[in-house]
């Protein structure tokens, strides 16, 4: 069993704590994701599973068994870098069969793992060359394989993709997708990029300031954040968020702009009470022209001017004037609109969230 749990885990740097004693249990052969801003304490956290960082307190278990102390080569492991780390002056073969070498495997068992690898890959008409004569796709691949012949219990992946265009870094999605479901093996897996960890993960994590802000799959963290930061750190174009008071059934904003209180919402707030209201770019937009038009059962309309627009093909972002700043909307089935032009906007308030304005913390029960 490749299970990995942390517990009660934290890092320090002399009187600096950058993990403050954080809880997450890692099923066999689940791939998760830890995904937060640089400097959240996800690659460190990384770095203490994979043995390169030492524990401060609390406890890794890999299988069941407590690992503080055991170093790298012990653990089973098998780590695939941002900067891939291979010999420039090694073939692909030798570059993936190294690992194995250094451990004492045969001729024989060395090449039938490095070629099993291979054909997983599509990397067997590459294995003669020099990573000098390589992609950046095809390095990252290799990198991957070193870690394949392995037979590792645990995959760790940091931030592997960052070094590749954007063209590649969709491509490589799918080639480490494809490989979770033929290795089978347990994957953890830190990036900055959500996208990432939408797409890739069965379960994220989502780090902020060494600690844990939640825990849950792609479709939990996207429609049931349970902080304004992760409802503002996860959804391209970010969630729409406003501080505003409560005040006889509507939520008032500084600027004196106002919306009602959505129904999930009013049996539980007082009168007085600051709240932030977040709504995501598909759940306000031009009428008519929406995600959710014709079935929101919970719609408020109001005129808004319009600032700049971003044409993306099938769909256009809209960002209009509302609370005193931009609104950013998504237009299905786009119809021309200039800056300054007024155009009546649908806000599915069933789809709002409302979050305490002092923790943070969602207020939806």
């Amino acid at each position: 069993m490749a299970t990995v749990s942390l517990k009660n885990l934290v890092k320090r740097y002399g009187a600096l704590e950058v993990v403050h004693g954080i809880n997450l249990e890692v099923a066999d052969r689940e791939f998760i994701a830890l995904v937060g801003p640089s400097g959240c304490g996800k690659s460190t956290t990384l770095r203490m599973i994979a043995g390169l960082e030492d524990v401060s307190g609390g406890a890794i278990e890999i299988g069941g068994t407590v690992v503080n102390d055991l170093p790298p080569r012990s653990r089973n492991l098998a780590m695939v870098f941002q900067s891939y780390a291979l010999y420039p002056h090694m073939t692909v073969r030798e570059n993936m069969g190294f690992s194995l070498k250094i451990a004492g495997q045969s001729p024989t068992e060395i090449a039938s793992r490095v070629d099993d690898a291979a054909k997983t890959l599509d990397l067997t008409h590459l294995l003669d060359r020099r990573p000098a004569q390589l992609s950046g796709g095809q390095r990252q691949r290799v990198a991957m394989g070193r870690a394949i012949v392995r037979n590792p219990d645990v995959f760790l992946f940091d931030e592997p993709l960052s070094n590749l265009d954007a063209k590649l870094r969709t491509q490589m999605r799918t080639e480490i997708k494809k490989l979770h479901a033929k290795v089978n093996s347990t994957v953890v897996y830190v990036t900055h990029d959500q996208v990432e960890a939408m797409t890739l993960s069965d379960r994220i994590v989502i780090m902020r300031d060494g600690y844990i802000e939640q825990v849950g799959t792609p479709d939990e963290v996207f429609k049931r954040p349970a902080t304004r930061f992760v409802a503002g750190f996860i959804g391209s174009p970010p969630m729409n968020l406003e501080e505003g008071q409560i005040s006889d059934g509507r939520i008032v904003f500084a600027n004196g702009d106002s919306l009602p209180i959505p129904a999930q919402f009013r049996d539980s707030l007082v009168n007085g009470q600051k709240v932030v209201f977040g709504l995501r770019p598909d759940d306000v937009y031009p009428t008519g022209h929406g995600l959710h038009s014709g079935e929101a059962h919970e719609v408020h309309q109001a005129d808004l001017k319009v600032s700049i627009t971003e044409p993306l093909g099938n769909e256009t972002l809209v960002f209009a004037e509302f609370t005193g700043r931009d609104w950013v909307s998504r237009m299905l089935n786009p119809r021309n609109l200039r800056p300054g032009d007024v155009v009546n906007m649908s806000f599915d308030l069933s789809q709002a969230h409302l979050f305490d304005a002092q923790t943070g913390k969602t207020l939806r029960t």
